[in-house]
């Protein structure tokens, strides 16, 4: 097991992942080159809420002027190899649009085998199916000489489903230990969170034979990779968006209350990556339609971390080392994007809003453990198989171009999860924390489509912007949290987020504020049920021993310990 996330004490040093020279192999320095982008000079957005803080001197962050490889003309996309394309897919089931929309959407060159995507298929990959695919991948990259592979398996599902993660490195081993010794970073991919979204898991399929014995396999020189195609094995199973026990997964992973997510945050915490990728699917016709008399347009919606407390410099890889190459990559195959939206099920609430700002989904909590976390939609809830080879690609493509830019950038990002780890633990005791952060509300000309002639059509909306938050509530920052000796279940779930909990065994005061609730709200929000409160802040000393006390760690989820709304 690997050392657990020091608490970030005042003047305590924080690890460092070894930095290495790694030689580029022609093929890499292809698909690196093929999602450069020059950075341009870089100036904070006034409108997003965050703390500055001055340039540690013993770590500086990573240069934003560095030059791009020089461009190269390469394919961006792995291509099945011509015995796992023979024959021809089953015809599309019929569209809940005319076919005029249909024609929009023509499938890709390249035609993607995996078990679930076979000729006459009817139905997606199964579990099991998953399981031998990621052992066969595992066992295929081992031959290679200087990789290893291994499967992993990282938790059950609530009906007792294994969830598995497909470790592929050029680490000595794939234990965690020894993939943050390597100086690589770590791409962590996770698919079908929701399990009515499957391109996003037969995507990972094929990214995954891609990088064991494909055109992706020299990307392992620069990183290590972990994939985790099906997340929610039972919603799968059953063709849903929820988990067994009715919750969204994806909702889920600051309280941590189901299994699945439970796995997610452990794999996260032992492995660190530095990026990850979130493979989802959106809603295509349904309250579209009956709001806005239109169908979905974009191919891929895309959204990185957007919530409050945020390391800016963060934000300004996400977006300038990650999407913008990513959308480059979307177009050079004729592939559409658009920030990540969704609309409520009210029929009367015609506002559209990005996506949340609320640190529970897997993209903002990933976010807030200082690692640049990437939402990727394809249009396809609702529709079945239609365009299901288009989906893929299109995952596929985006999923490669994220690879490539990771392995391009391994330098800045050495540079960047120290010090913003530095950053972050800096801040304990000054300023202030935001609690509560909201959208700002805008106006914007979405593009969407004719459902009869399937032309584009602009439709002017209210939208909520997760771009610019507007500060709601905020508190002094604490220089740490404590919980009392019967908090096991917080100190549980706060361990698996790797922030380290300490006993305290002997007598002592402190100064601290404790807070009772005081009133509590239900609502719905995004699929799942939140719970709003109220709560009514006490100054109190302390003297209690057998109490558990959390210092403010580099990874900013000690604020789960706040009494913040949700």
């Amino acid at each position: 097991m690997p050392s657990p996330v020091p608490t970030a004490y005042i003047g305590s040093p924080l690890r460092r992942i070894p930095s290495q020279a790694l030689g580029m192999l022609a093929p890499m320095l292809l698909l690196a080159a093929c999602t450069s982008v020059p950075l341009p000079p870089w100036t904070p957005s006034s409108a997003r809420p965050a703390t500055t803080a001055p340039t540690p001197s013993s770590t500086t962050p990573p240069s934003a002027s560095r030059p791009a490889a020089p461009p190269a003309a390469v394919q961006t996309f792995p291509v099945a190899p011509p015995s796992a394309i023979s024959g021809t897919l089953p015809a599309d089931q019929p569209a809940p649009y005319s076919a005029a929309v249909a024609a929009r959407f023509p499938a890709p060159s390249v035609v993607y085998n995996t078990p679930g995507l076979q000729a006459g298929r009817t139905t997606f990959t199964s579990q099991a199916e998953i399981q031998a695919w990621l052992r066969d991948q595992a066992a295929s990259a081992s031959r290679t000489a200087g990789v290893k592979a291994a499967v992993l398996a990282i938790g059950r599902s609530q009906r007792g489903e294994a969830i598995e993660a497909l470790v592929l490195t050029r680490a000595s081993s794939t234990d965690p230990a020894a993939l943050q010794a390597s100086g690589r970073p770590t791409v962590l991919l996770v698919g079908q969170q929701h399990g009515n979204e499957p391109a996003g898991s037969e995507a990972l399929l094929v990214i995954a034979r891609e990088l064991a014995q494909g055109l992706l396999q020299p990307v392992l020189e620069r990183i290590n990779v972990v994939i985790v195609p099906r997340a929610n094995p039972d919603g799968a199973a059953s063709d849903q968006r929820v988990t067994t026990g009715g919750l969204d997964m994806n909702r889920d992973h600051l309280l941590l209350n189901t299994p699945e997510a439970q796995a997610l945050a452990r794999l996260t915490r032992d492995y660190r990556p530095m990026v990850v990728v979130d493979a989802h699917e959106y809603t295509v016709v349904g309250r579209y339609l009956e709001k806005f008399g239109t169908v979905q347009k974009f191919d891929a919606l895309l959204q990185y971390a957007t919530t409050a407390n945020l390391p800016e410099f963060l934000t300004k890889a996400a977006e300038e080392w990650y999407r913008r190459p990513l959308v480059a990559a979307l177009k050079a195959q004729g592939l559409s994007t658009e920030w990540y939206y969704t609309t409520s099920t009210d029929l009367l609430d015609k506002k559209i809003s990005m996506g949340g700002t609320q640190p529970d989904t897997g993209r903002n909590v990933n976010g807030l453990k200082n690692a640049v976390s990437l939402l990727i939609e394809t249009r396809g809830v609702g529709i079945g198989r239609l365009h299901i080879q288009r989906r893929v690609h299109t995952h596929v493509t985006a999923i490669t171009s994220v690879l490539a830019s990771t392995a391009q950038r391994v330098s800045e990002l050495n540079q960047l999860r120290p010090y913003i780890d530095k950053e972050v633990s800096a801040q304990a005791c000054k300023d202030e924390a935001i609690v509560e952060a909201a959208p700002t509300a805008a106006q914007y000309e979405l593009i969407m489509l004719n459902p009869v002639s399937g032309a584009d059509k602009a439709v002017t909306v209210d939208w909520d912007s997760a771009l610019a938050l507007r500060k709601i509530k905020a508190r002094a920052r604490p220089c740490g949290y404590w919980l009392s000796a019967a908090s096991n279940t917080a100190v549980e779930r706060l361990r698996l987020h790797g922030v380290q909990v300490l006993r305290v065994t002997e007598p002592g005061s402190m100064l601290a504020d404790s807070y009772q609730e005081t009133s509590r709200a239900a609502g719905e929000a995004a699929g799942c049920a939140r719970h709003h409160c109220r709560w009514q802040p006490h100054h109190q000393g302390t003297s209690q021993p057998d109490a558990w006390c959390g210092g403010c760690a580099p990874r900013q989820l000690l604020r789960a310990a706040q009494p913040a709304p949700g």
